[in-house]
């Protein structure tokens, strides 16, 4: 049964004055880059009066941007790969240990995922300077491996979903515990390892707290700290920093607009067991 026209209307009059209020931040910062600096104080939500691509050209040949762009796709995808990876280990052995070992680590993980990172940093700090892996693009892969923990829960839930005679049947047949994680599982919680990937991707991607912490090498940072670097201590070329505002949004933008379907599926997959 449909929902009466009225509602239907006041429901679409809403959503288009929600998309509107959110899209306003979003235009305001694109429309800024293609004017100067003079033109955006005189009207900072206008059109420019001449259209200007001075600041696409001083961001586009910046070496820097390339160099963390390059910096931040290292990071994201090793980490992001990691994480899910051991995510995926560490459900599978929940799901197929039984004991009171197995309820003791799940609430160990619980308690991590519950302690703020930030209260976290020090010691980690302290850590990496005994590894040497400070201001070192592995060692913030390292970081991010803490992300697994998330990763482990959404995978959990989605992998009880699955039978467990599915498992049973391949021992049978003399499938080894990797082979069946390998061969069965993996296959069949696809959707939602596409899921906690987008998450942890646009997690890692936008990071703006453990670069900060972690990298101080100029040819090691990631391109968040490239936009955070464009605003200077006493003035700042505002439509510039948004130029390189807008490089940095542009990858994760597409990224999503290919991927949001998967987020809703992988999650309403893995709600309901059967």
């Amino acid at each position: 049964m449909k929902a009466p026209l009225w509602r239907r209307g006041t429901l679409s009059v809403g959503m288009l004055a929600l998309a509107l209020i959110i899209g306003v931040p979003l235009y305001y910062i694109v429309i800024n880059t293609f004017k100067t600096q003079a033109d955006m104080v005189a009207s900072p939500l206008g059109f420019p009066t001449e259209w200007s691509f001075e600041n696409w050209t001083q961001v586009l040949t910046n070496p820097t941007i390339y160099q963390a762009f390059g910096n931040t796709l290292y990071v994201t995808v090793l980490g992001v790969l990691l994480q899910v990876f051991i995510g995926a280990m560490a459900a599978y052995a929940m799901l197929i240990a039984h004991g009171r070992l197995t309820k003791i680590l799940a609430a160990v993980l619980l308690l991590g995922f519950m302690i703020p990172g930030q209260s976290t940093l020090i010691p980690l700090y302290r850590t990496l300077v005994g590894l040497s892996l400070v201001n070192n693009l592995n060692g913030l892969v390292l970081m991010y491996l803490g992300g697994s923990i998330f990763c482990f829960f959404l995978i959990q839930g989605y992998m009880r979903t699955i039978p467990y005679e599915i498992i049973e049947a391949a021992r049978v047949d003399g499938a080894g515990t990797f082979q069946v994680f390998w061969g069965i599982i993996l296959p069949l919680i696809k959707p939602i390892l596409i899921t906690v990937s987008v998450f942890q991707t646009m997690w890692v991607w936008n990071d703006f707290l453990l670069p900060t912490v972690f990298i101080s090498s100029p040819q090691k940072q990631t391109i968040v700290l490239q936009v955070y670097r464009a605003v200077s201590e006493f003035s700042t070329d505002w439509p510039a920093f948004m130029t390189v505002t807008v490089v940095a949004l542009v990858p994760m933008v597409i990224f999503f607009i290919f991927t949001q379907r998967h987020i809703v599926n992988g999650l309403l997959a893995g709600s309901v067991k059967g």
